[in-house]
């Protein structure tokens, strides 16, 4: 017999409901919605557009304060100069290569971790979800930490210590595990019938369907290397394996102490040169964010079962 059920048509659905006038507090709604995250927006471009500005500008227009959003006096002087920092370049290189083995150390950590604590079945549960979050709320503290890694570990001046210790964000691991824990069970049966094993489903079908919450993590996990300077000013003793934000660090407070002591030309060159490395130094993840930006709104698992 021929199934002579008419289907609904779509478009006409559509287009009723686009024609349903909003009510006075969706409006209401609307209108605070755009209005803070408008104000919101421009707090986080004016500071950058200003950075940029300053920059590009000459001293002479930074001491007499007429450097707001467009560079005056155009000067790439500074840039040429800190291009030809052979401390900026070594720096820049440490913090790619930190970065890449953060990421990677941490993200195995964080996948296989959060995986297995998303399984139901999985014996002493309760347990390790409670001593992870326990370590959310309770440290030992900045000088225990320091004799653990510098004595303990012996990793004093070595890359392992800046490295290893944030290598799990318990936070980062609580969101994968809830991605994981709503993680179709059909697949995970589908590809127990095929024979294959824990190490199997987990490489072969759970992270392939995962790259919105894996690229997400990475993203958190490379942002947080990549701005970070305490570890490294505390365990790091030779320049030339500190990274590019405590070289950054290093040259704020040099910019600070000469704009106390010194003149007020040599105070501008210093907050030249200072907007001059950050601007620099936030231009690598500005490049990346928005290749990754797109896993954070698409569903990458819609239509992955279908029934």
């Amino acid at each position: 017999m021929v199934d002579t059920q008419v289907r609904p048509d779509v478009s006409a659905i559509r287009t009723s409901l686009t024609q349903i006038k909003p009510t006075r507090g969706m409006k209401i709604f609307n209108v605070v919605n755009v209005t803070l995250l408008s104000l919101f927006s421009i707090a986080i471009i004016v500071p950058f557009v200003n950075l940029i500005a300053v920059s590009f500008s000459s001293s002479g227009a930074i001491r007499a304060g007429q450097v707001t959003f467009w560079p005056v006096g155009f000067n790439t002087a500074t840039f040429v100069s800190v291009f030809r920092d052979s401390w900026f370049w070594l720096g820049y290189w440490n913090t790619v290569r930190y970065t890449a083995i953060y990421v990677a150390l941490a993200m195995a950590i964080t996948t296989t971790f959060a995986y297995a604590i998303s399984r139901p079945n999985l014996r002493g549960k309760s347990f390790f979800i409670g001593l992870a979050v326990f370590t959310m709320f309770f440290g030992g503290g900045i000088i225990p930490n320091f004799l653990l890694i510098t004595r303990v570990l012996g990793w004093r001046d070595q890359m392992w210590a800046i490295v290893v210790p944030g290598a799990l964000s318990v936070f980062n691991l609580l969101v994968m595990k809830s991605f994981f824990e709503n993680f179709p069970t059909e697949l995970i049966e589908a590809g127990q019938l095929d024979g294959a094993s824990h190490y199997g489903i987990f490489f072969r079908i759970v992270l392939p369907l995962s790259k919105a919450v894996l690229a997400t993590m990475t993203l958190f996990y490379a942002v947080g290397m990549w701005n970070s300077w305490f570890g490294a000013m505390v365990y790091l003793d030779s320049r030339p394996m500190f990274p590019i934000m405590l070289y950054l660090r290093n040259l704020i407070v040099q910019s600070n102490l000469v704009e106390n002591v010194s003149s007020d030309d040599q105070a501008d060159i210093g907050r030249n040169v200072g907007a001059v490395a950050m601007l620099l130094t936030t231009l690598p993840i500005m490049c990346v964010y928005p290749f990754v930006q797109k896993y954070f709104v698409s569903g990458v698992m819609l239509g992955s079962v279908k029934g």
